[in-house]
């Protein structure tokens, strides 16, 4: 069993929230609750581990998010 990290935003253009793995191909999806938008990651990031051929050890590792500030 391994964890993986996932990016979660809310779109208010489609009124759904959009999860991202980072460094795994593929591994995107989204849905209208959180919890929905979970099981979909879960199978998509499954499906897409299906067809990667090399070590899991290989795969990029999440070390953290940093808040950047603008001038806009």
């Amino acid at each position: 069993m391994r964890s993986f990290s996932a990016y979660v935003e809310w779109d208010p253009e489609s009124k759904l929230y959009v999860g991202i793995v980072p460094g795994i191909p593929g591994a995107h999806t989204q849905a209208a609750s959180l919890d929905e938008l979970q099981a979909n990651l879960k199978e998509v990031l499954e499906l897409c581990l299906e067809e990667y051929h090399g070590s899991l050890d290989d795969l990029p590792h999440f070390v953290g998010l940093q808040q950047i500030e603008v001038a806009v």
